[in-house]
């Protein structure tokens, strides 16, 4: 790979140079394309949340993302989410009641923003603390392909978490994996050691309700995959989203199934349209 070489002691699919897979809205995306590898991966062990959880509301997204706050304080409420426009805002699932933002500096840049935004039970939307990220070398695209170190851009539906490290306590399905294990150095000449500790897969072109290791793009090879959101190693991804393990822990204690969560991500120019 150009400016980078990461090892995964087990393989991604061939044709991966990232993660991902494709959710029931938007662009197609997943965790940063993975590096390459050679053999399927196995699952060691996976958690999932627990059952009967639902609140009085019967689990609806407002009492769901009520219960979500604790882990993603932030500011004041608002009737509607600052930076998404029309188009953005339009694909965003009437069910959904968390909205993980990650906007982008510039359509050319790889440093991100990152902020969780929950509704209540009255409708508004309330911000988490943002956080600093990075996203793909190239910055951001509409057309992602395979290899073209962009992130893409659009709104994704968040199901599936896992890592090398044990559950911290996520709300999504949880699949515990050496698969999980990199290496190498990043484009910044950063060790990528740890970098899926913990990650979050972005349904673009992958299947829902999967570890985020397993390789099929419904989408076909040449789409790309595995956009994940991973641990950031100081520098550009090859199409993922990075955050700092401290807040990589945060997101997965806070989103909740319940809450229908999806990602809206681009550049800021991209996500106000």
């Amino acid at each position: 790979m150009a400016g980078a070489t990461t090892v995964l002691s087990l393989a991604v699919a061939a044709s991966w140079f990232g993660i991902g897979a494709i959710g029931p809205i938007g662009p197609v995306t997943g965790p940063g394309q993975r590096e390459r590898a050679a053999a399927p991966p196995s699952i060691d062990a996976v958690t999932r949340p627990l059952a009967g959880t639902e609140d009085a509301s019967g689990g609806a997204p407002g009492g769901a993302a009520d219960s979500a706050q604790d882990n993603a304080p932030g500011g004041q409420e608002t009737d509607r989410i600052p930076g998404l426009g029309p188009a953005t805002l339009a694909a965003i699932p009437a069910a959904s009641g968390q909205v993980l933002m990650a906007s982008g500096t510039a359509k050319d840049s790889s440093d991100s923003t990152v902020t969780l935004w929950t509704r209540a039970s009255d409708g508004r939307w309330r911000p988490g603390t943002a956080w600093p990220a990075h996203n793909a070398l190239r910055g951001w695209t509409g057309t992602h392909s395979s290899g073209d170190l962009h992130s893409p851009v659009g709104v994704f539906t968040l199901s599936d978490a896992g890592g090398f490290k044990p559950d911290p306590g996520s709300g999504l399905p949880y699949h515990r994996s050496q698969g999980f294990t990199a290496g190498g150095i990043g484009f910044r000449g950063e060790a990528l050691g740890g970098s899926f500790d913990y990650v979050i897969a972005i349904d673009y072109n992958r299947v829902p309700g999967t570890s985020p290791l397993d390789g099929r793009q419904p989408l076909g090879a040449r789409r790309g995959g595995g956009i994940w959101i991973h641990v950031d190693h100081g520098g550009p991804t090859h199409g993922c989203v990075s955050l700092s393990a401290r807040h990589m822990v945060d997101l997965l204690r806070a989103l909740d199934p319940r809450a229908h969560p999806v990602i809206a991500m681009g550049d800021g120019a991209a996500l106000a349209l």
